[in-house]
């Protein structure tokens, strides 16, 4: 597996894979990839195995310490040096899934994080990914504050 930072012309992959792993209400638009990667190219991290496209982690930067709604739709929350990676959507297509690859991507992420000098990473999910993101080092702060989609989630971080 190779993992590569994104480029706008990457953004119809991201945004395809993305209509595939969430629902229409939680799935991030082609045109808010678009503004993310014009504001903040570095939080795009994609994986493929050959050619093959596997799945993306898109995080910004900020100084907030936690995930809001806003977050995902406005772009210029990002904050330059900011003290945390915010990730808002960590996918791997189907197909792909179960094989180790989301974990392998995660850590990249991490490391980087790390390498760049910010105080962690903080990202929500669902229940059922609770394990998932736990085996890669974070730790679950409960339910959050987010109904991000008209969903549940939960708040969970990584800090250094």
């Amino acid at each position: 597996m190779t993992i590569r930072q994104g480029t706008s012309d990457d953004i119809k992959i991201i945004s395809a894979a993305e209509a595939v792993s969430f629902p229409a209400a939680e799935a991030a638009s082609e045109g808010s990839f678009i503004r993310r990667m014009e504001l903040y190219p570095q939080g795009f991290w994609l994986s493929f195995e050959g050619d093959s496209f596997i799945g993306f982690v898109n995080g910004m930067e900020s100084d907030e310490r936690d995930l809001s709604d806003d977050m995902y739709e406005n772009a210029r929350l990002y904050k330059k040096d900011g003290a945390w990676e915010v990730i808002l959507s960590v996918v791997t297509l189907p197909e792909h899934r179960g094989k180790g690859y989301a974990t392998k991507l995660m850590e990249r992420v991490v490391a980087d994080t790390k390498a760049r000098g910010k105080k962690g990473l903080v990202l929500t999910c669902k229940e059922h990914l609770l394990g998932f993101y736990q085996s890669v080092g974070f730790v679950s702060e409960g339910i959050s504050e987010s109904n991000h989609g008209g969903a549940q989630w939960y708040q969970m971080r990584l800090e250094f």
